[in-house]
């Protein structure tokens, strides 16, 4: 694999830190505000929110500079988001800082995304997205229980300097691996938009929504959760959080080695799974030992299922796969605010802390249910071709079309 994928890899890792480091610290930082830990949820809704807007727009704003340079300008924003939240002095200031750094979230791992799958073999596409990605699963071992700890110990601002530190390191590495490209001539809107004309770019993107959704339910409040129902201490969610973490970099690369082969059964098994775990976490949260492989389980399943959603964007897409990839970014983040939101009216409404599980196991069904459906659109537009040219073709040959 091409050294180039290390940096992605390093940028990768700081967005990943950020992203989740928050689940962690939520009561520090609603105690901190004086709101309760719903409000303070707000965090992890609004960044995810500012995922999805910022991924179309500043991948459109970046086509008229080379990828690499896209990738510096988007570690900057990063680093001036954290810096922000870190020096908040109210939860709206600070909702502001996640909202910046977000922006930078879906266009790098979008652009990433494109940048990885052509540094390879057609056959290893998924692979480099998985070893990019792999940053962001690493993050979730290293970076999040750390960061964790460190805000729990210090205060939750310390964390957020580091992270910014952690963005300064990531713009040094794409700066120093990633190879200089040609500037391109441009990306034309409309070509780009043609992609979201295709009914399997759609139900991929809906199919990503509904499936990381579902992960998201049950991580967003899983403090609470693990203090609240299993027993566990608050200091040991720092551990749970790496073995999540340990989970997602093992899903990560199984999910990455199976979709370059088998991609929509790859998808089936995980996310049944997935669903099938959520919703067997809302017993096993009571339990010290069955909550801490559950957890495991979660994380493995969940991000099995990122290079093949991933990869089967950039595939229905293949003319125009800058934009729609960068979109499939903003569709994780809309499925993490979507179960956010949901998970703490669940919460709100008196269901307990372990109801937003429920959540999560009803939205990884659903992304299984439109997987299915989407592999049977493929197969019937697929046998329609194969009629009109065995139509349109003498005998002998439209028996070897068929065969």
């Amino acid at each position: 694999m091409p050294l180039a994928l290390l940096a992605l890899a390093i940028g990768a890792f700081g967005i990943g830190t950020t992203e989740f480091v928050i689940m962690g610290l939520l009561p520090e930082v609603a105690a901190d505000f004086q709101v309760s830990i719903p409000t303070a949820g707000f965090l992890v809704t609004g960044y995810a929110l500012g995922v999805v807007l910022g991924a179309p727009l500043m991948t459109l704003l970046g086509t008229r500079v080379t990828r690499k340079r896209m990738l510096m300008l988007l570690m900057g924003l990063f680093i001036v988001g954290n810096v922000v939240s870190a020096l908040a002095p109210v939860l709206g200031v600070m909702l502001t800082g996640r909202v910046i750094a977000s922006l930078a979230h879906g266009a790098f791992f979008g652009i990433g995304s494109v940048v990885a799958a052509d540094l390879v073999a057609p056959q290893k596409k998924a692979v480099a997205i998985a070893m990019m990605f792999t940053g962001l699963t690493v993050a979730n071992v290293v970076g999040v229980p750390l960061g964790t700890y460190i805000g729990q110990s210090a205060g939750w601002r310390t964390t957020f300097v580091l992270v910014a530190l952690l963005g300064v390191i990531g713009l040094i590495g794409v700066a120093k691996l990633v190879p200089e490209q040609p500037k391109s001539e441009g990306v034309r809107i409309r070509h780009e938009l043609a992609a979201f004309r295709n009914v399997q770019v759609l139900l991929a993107m809906a199919m990503t929504v509904l499936g990381f959704g579902g992960v998201f339910a049950a991580l967003t409040y899983i403090t609470p959760m693990m203090t609240e129902i299993a027993g566990y201490s608050a200091s040991s969610v720092t551990w749970l959080l790496v073995l999540f973490g340990l989970g997602m970099v093992g899903g990560n690369l199984v999910g990455g080695r199976f979709a370059d082969r088998h991609l929509m059964p790859m998808l089936y098994v995980s996310l049944g799974a997935l669903a099938l775990v959520l919703g067997l976490f809302t017993v096993t949260a009571h339990n010290k030992v069955a909550a801490a492989v559950t957890i495991v389980l979660i994380g493995a399943l969940g991000f099995a299922t990122v290079p093949p959603l991933q990869k089967r964007v950039l595939d229905q897409a293949a003319g125009a796969p800058t934009l729609a990839s960068a979109v499939n970014i903003g569709a994780f983040n809309l499925g993490n605010a979507l179960s956010a939101w949901l998970g703490g009216l669940v919460i709100a409404a008196g269901l307990g802390y372990t109801a937003p599980n429920w959540v999560g196991a009803v939205l990884a069904a659903s992304a299984l249910v439109l997987a299915v459906i989407s592999s049977l659109l493929e197969r019937r537009t697929a046998g329609a071709e194969g009629r009109i040219v065995a139509g349109n073709s003498p005998a002998p040959v439209a028996v070897r079309v068929r065969h």
